[in-house]
C-alpha cells in the first residue's frame, strides 16, 4: 500500500509549497509575518510602500520574484503530478 501513495504524497507536499510561502509573504506584508531582523518579500514589498510614487521598482521587484517563485514551483508541481500519475502510465 505504501509505494502505490508515496507518489500522492510527494505532489501534495510539492503543492502546499508554494501555499506556504505565499502565506508567509502575505503575513509579512501585513506586518505579522517574520520579525525585523530577518527579511521576506513581503516585508520588502510592504517596506516599498511608502515610496511607490518616486521608487516603484522597490515594490515590483519583490512583487514579480514572488511571482516567478510560485509560478515556477506550481509548474513543477504540476509537472510532478504528471510524472508520479499511475493513471498516466501504460
Amino acid at each position: 500500500m505504501f509505494p502505490n501513495c508515496i507518489g500522492q504524497v510527494i505532489v501534495m507536499t510539492a503543492m502546499q509549497i508554494p501555499s506556504a510561502i505565499f502565506l508567509e509573504s502575505f503575513l509579512s506584508f501585513l506586518g505579522i509575518g517574520v520579525s525585523a531582523p530577518m527579511t521576506s518579500l513581503g516585508a520588502l514589498a510592504a517596506d516599498a510602500l511608502g515610496g511607490i510614487y518616486s521608487y516603484a521598482y522597490r515594490l515590483i521587484i519583490p512583487s514579480l520574484l514572488l511571482s516567478l517563485m510560485i509560478l515556477s514551483l506550481n509548474l513543477f508541481a504540476d509537472g510532478l503530478r504528471d510524472a508520479l500519475d499511475p493513471r498516466l502510465k501504460k
